[in-house]
């Protein structure tokens, strides 16, 4: 069984910034492609970053000035690289596959943007 493991967050004054960490271990399949999820509350879990086998990478629109994602070239970590953060970057990120075959929720590391 895969593994994700976040962790890097915590609370940070408007315009800081954080880089989130994921560790990828168990049972990994190689060939998916990567991403970091969101989840505010009441709202649902969304896809905001990925980066593929290849290494290509995709951000959010309305957040790709801002965050960018990377890995280790070993694909056992992922980073998100979080800048100018803002109060609604606040919430729970998450690591995963990217929207095919998700493996197993890990606790997710909590972001927190306030003064």
């Amino acid at each position: 069984q895969v593994h994700f493991v976040e962790s890097g967050g915590g609370l940070v004054p408007p315009g800081g910034t954080l880089r989130l960490s994921c560790q990828i271990s168990g049972d990994v399949d190689s060939t998916k492609h990567m991403g970091w999820y969101r989840q505010v509350p009441g709202e649902v879990r969304e896809l905001i970053a990925t980066i593929g086998r290849d290494g290509k990478k995709t951000v959010t629109s309305s957040l790709k000035d801002r965050f960018a994602i990377d890995s280790a070239n070993d694909r056992t970590a992922m980073y998100l690289q979080m800048n100018n953060l803002k109060p609604e970057d606040s919430g729970v990120y998450f690591c995963n596959y990217a929207n095919i075959d998700i493996g197993p929720w890990g606790q997710g590391t909590q972001v927190f943007v306030s003064s």
